[in-house]
C-alpha cells in the first residue's frame, strides 16, 4: 500500500530538489546584486530565458529612447516613431544591419557604437551563462518516498531506497546518512546534533539502477532505542547525500535527501521490484519502487 507522509510543522533541514528551506533568516544584510552570478545558475529555465527576454528588451528600449531624444539621426524612420527606433536598435545590437535604416548624425553614430559595444557584452554573458547552465554537473536520483524499519537477518534495519533515473552508469557511488535530532544540553543550551549512521554497503564501484541502504540498528546506533513518537519529539530528520562520478560526462556528481520522523515507518518492508521476464531476463518495477507494506505477526 501506498501512504502519505504527514507533514510536521518545524523545518526540513536538508529541502528536496526544487523546495526552499523554510528557515527565516534574521540580521542578514542582503543586496541583489550579491552572489548574482550565483542566483542566475539557480533559477529555473523559464525564469532564466524569461529574464534574458526581458534585459534583451529592456536595453533596446532604452537605447531606442535614446535615439529619439534627438529628431532626424535615423535616416528612413518616421519622425518620433518608437516603433522605429526600437527596431533600428535591435538591428544594430544584432548586427543585422538590413540598410533600410541608418544612422546619419554623429550623434547616433556614437549611440550606435556604444549599443554596439553593449550588445557585444550581453551576449558574451547570455552565452556564458547558457553554457555553465548546460554543463553543470547534475543527477537524476531517485528516493524512496518512505524510509522504513524492518528486521533484516534478526536485526531491527533502518531501510530506503535510491535508484539512478539515466540510463548510464554512476561510478564509485558512495551514500552519506546522519541522523539529525534536537538536543538541550545540562547546561540549557540547544543543538541541533548531527549523527553518523553506518550502513552495511555504503559504497559501491558501479551505481546503475538501484540501492537498497541499511542500517543496522544495533545497541551502538543513535537509533537504537527510539521510537517513531520520540523521534518526533526530538524534530528527527534522517539525511541523505548520495556522490558518484558520472559516467557519461566524467563529472562528480551529488544528490541529496531527507526523511522526517513521519516519512519512517515502523514495522513496514519494500514491496519487491526484482523480477523475471518471460524469457528468463532479470527485470525491474519501478511501478513498486515506493510501495510498502505493513509487516505481519
Amino acid at each position: 500500500m501506498l501512504l502519505k507522509p504527514k507533514r510536521r510543522s518545524p523545518p526540513r533541514f536538508v529541502a528536496r530538489d526544487g523546495e526552499t528551506p523554510n528557515i527565516v533568516i534574521l540580521g542578514e544584510v542582503r543586496s541583489p546584486w550579491r552572489d548574482l552570478y550565483h542566483h542566475l545558475l539557480k533559477l529555473s529555465w523559464p525564469a532564466f530565458i524569461a529574464m534574458l527576454a526581458l534585459s534583451y528588451l529592456a536595453i533596446n528600449t532604452a537605447f531606442a529612447l535614446a535615439y529619439l531624444a534627438h529628431a532626424g539621426d535615423i535616416a528612413h524612420a518616421h519622425p518620433g516613431s518608437f516603433v522605429d527606433a526600437l527596431f533600428f536598435s535591435v538591428q544594430t545590437m544584432a548586427s543585422i544591419g538590413y540598410g533600410a535604416m541608418y544612422p546619419q548624425t554623429n550623434y547616433a553614430n556614437w549611440l550606435v557604437v556604444l549599443e554596439a559595444l553593449v550588445g557585444l557584452i550581453w551576449l558574451a554573458m547570455a552565452t556564458g551563462l547558457c553554457f555553465a547552465r548546460f554543463s553543470l554537473p547534475t543527477a537524476r536520483i531517485l528516493f524512496s518516498n518512505y524510509a522504513v524499519i524492518a528486521p533484516h537477518n534478526g536485526t531491527p534495519t533502518l531501510m530506503f531506497r535510491t535508484a539512478n533515473q539515466r540510463r548510464n552508469r554512476i561510478l564509485e557511488a558512495r551514500l552519506w546518512v546522519t541522523l539529525v535530532r534536537d538536543e538541550t544540553t545540562a547546561e540549557g543550551e540547544f543543538f541541533r546534533r548531527f549523527y553518523d549512521l553506518p550502513l552495511v554497503r555504503a559504497q559501491t564501484p558501479l551505481f546503475a539502477l538501484s540501492w537498497t541502504a541499511m542500517h543496522a540498528i544495533t545497541p551502538e546506533s543513535p537509533l537504537y532505542g527510539e521510537t517513531s513518537a520520540s523521534l518526533g519529539e526530538v524534530n528527527g530528520e534522517i539525511i541523505i547525500i548520495l556522490t558518484g562520478m558520472d559516467e557519461t560526462r566524467s563529472q562528480t556528481i551529488h544528490a541529496r535527501h531527507s526523511f522526517l520522523a513521519s516519512e519512517i515507518l515502523w514495522d513496514h518492508r519494500f514491496a519487491d521490484i526484482l523480477g523475471q521476464t518471460p524469457d528468463g531476463r532479470r527485470s525491474i518495477d519501478y511501478g513498486n519502487f515506493h510501495q510498502v507494506e505493513q509487516l505481519t505477526d
